[in-house]
This record gives C-alpha cells, structure tokens and sequence, in this order.
C-alpha cells in the first residue's frame, strides 16, 4: 500500500513541461484553493493570498510588513541586517514564483498584485540597505518586474474596462519606465530598451485588434505639446464627460471593441 506522502502518482499524471510555467489553481480536501506550479523534479505548493508559503513571519502578513513595522518602531536611520537581507531574498523569490504562475493561467490582476508587492519592496530596500552592492543586485531586476506588472494590469483592464483603458495603461508605465531610466540617468536607452519595445508592440496589437485610434488622453498629450491649449482645452471637456473614442476617431469604443 502506497504511503500518503508518496506524490508518484501525482507526478505521472501531471507531466513536466520544459520551457513552459507549468501551473494550476486545486482546490484541497479542506476546500482552500492553493496554487501549484509543476517542476522538473517534483511540485510547489503556494498560497494564494499574502505570502506564498503561508507563513507569518514575526506575526506579519508579510516581512515586507514586518519590516516596514521595525522602521515604525525604530525610526528613519533603521538599517537591513545581513540575516534581514537573507529573509527579505526568499520572499522576492516566492513572489517572483507566484507571480510567473499568475501570468500563465491568465489571472492578471494578481500577477499585478503580486508586482506591486516587489516593486514597493524593491523601494524598502533601496532605502534602508547598508549594502549597495546588494541593493543593485535587486534593481536590476525592477525593469522586469515593472514590465509583468505594466502587461498584467493592461490585460486585466482590457478584459474590465476595454481597449482605451488598457492603452492608458500601457502609456502610464511607459512613463514609469521613462521615469526609471532617468532616475538612472540612462535616459538615453530608453527608446533601444527591449521591454520598453514590448509594451510598444502590445500597445499597437490592442490598436489593432480593436480598431482603436489615438485615445483623448493620448491626443491631450499631442495637444499640450503643441502648445494647442484651445483643442486641449477641449479634449479635457471630452474625457470629463466620459467620452471615449471610436473607430479611427468616430463612434463609440464599446462598439469598436465587440468587432
């Protein structure tokens, strides 16, 4: 008789997928959901909510909590220790785990829900680390990061609220990443930058597919360039009446959308 612990027959049924995230949501015997991503040479099992592992560490939700609550308590001159820097490096992994399985099954508000969670940590570290070979080691990552979040919150707002949104979405973290650039004064890499390209291209296809042209906000921008405040003035009027664009400018968005 096979042990219970045995997971051979789980292992058989559920074949690994070089080069693929491999994922899927259960729920257990007890009926909570839980989400488990198929490995080479077994299974992970995660929570779906807050941390991954399901831990509480020091009675947080989180140790990015827990930490944000030691700088409550000791003040704006608190500095990560080596073992914090430790602990801090599994939570950004097991985020990053979930994360890729969110994005694999589609279920894109948590993917960016679970980005959100990175990039605020990413800021904590940036703040308080001693160690800057550390925290570079970190922000290198953050264009990444911020790239899984811009492209999950885009689809999910595409699937919620249409294509007009999702392009707005697209177009704020377009400006995150011009932001980002210049924090690091590589501004001039921005427009050669390969993800920078990515969000492009998603941006156009979503044009594309929908027949959406320049949206009010997009041609607000265009206006306040040109110093044409008259037609800005204007297209400001528009979007506070909720108005969206149609088809290459005429009609409605939500009819653009059924096409």
């Amino acid at each position: 008789m096979p042990s219970p612990r045995d997971i051979d027959s789980l292992l058989r049924t559920w074949e690994f997928r070089a080069g693929e995230v491999n994922a899927r949501l259960i729920k257990t015997r007890a009926g909570r959901e839980v989400l488990q991503m198929r490995i080479d040479m077994g299974v992970v099992q995660m929570e779906t909510d807050l941390r991954p592992d399901g831990q509480r560490p020091n009675g947080a939700e989180t140790y990015y909590d827990y930490l944000v609550g030691e700088v409550i308590r000791e003040g704006d001159a608190f500095r990560l220790t080596k073992e914090q820097c430790v602990e801090a490096d599994r939570e950004f992994a097991q985020y990053y785990q979930r994360r890729l399985c969110w994005l694999s099954l589609r279920e894109y508000r948590r993917a960016a829900r679970d980005a959100d969670h990175s990039l605020a940590f990413m800021d904590f570290v940036r703040e308080h680390s001693a160690d800057e070979e550390w925290t570079l080691s970190h922000e290198q990552y953050r264009p990444f990061v911020l790239f899984h979040r811009v492209q999950a919150a885009a689809l999910a707002t595409l699937e919620d609220q249409g294509p007009e949104a999702a392009i707005g979405e697209i177009n704020a973290g377009l400006a995150t990443f011009r932001d980002l650039f210049a924090r690091y004064d590589a501004s001039e890499q921005f427009e050669e930058d390969e993800l920078v390209k990515r969000l492009r291209e998603m941006r156009e296809s979503v044009r594309q597919r929908y027949e959406v042209g320049r949206t009010l906000s997009e041609q607000l921008a265009d206006a306040v360039k040109a110093e044409d405040y008259e037609l800005a003035a204007k297209i400001r009027d528009r979007i506070r009446n909720g108005e969206k664009v149609g088809t290459d400018g005429g009609g409605d968005g939500a009819d653009a959308q059924k096409r």
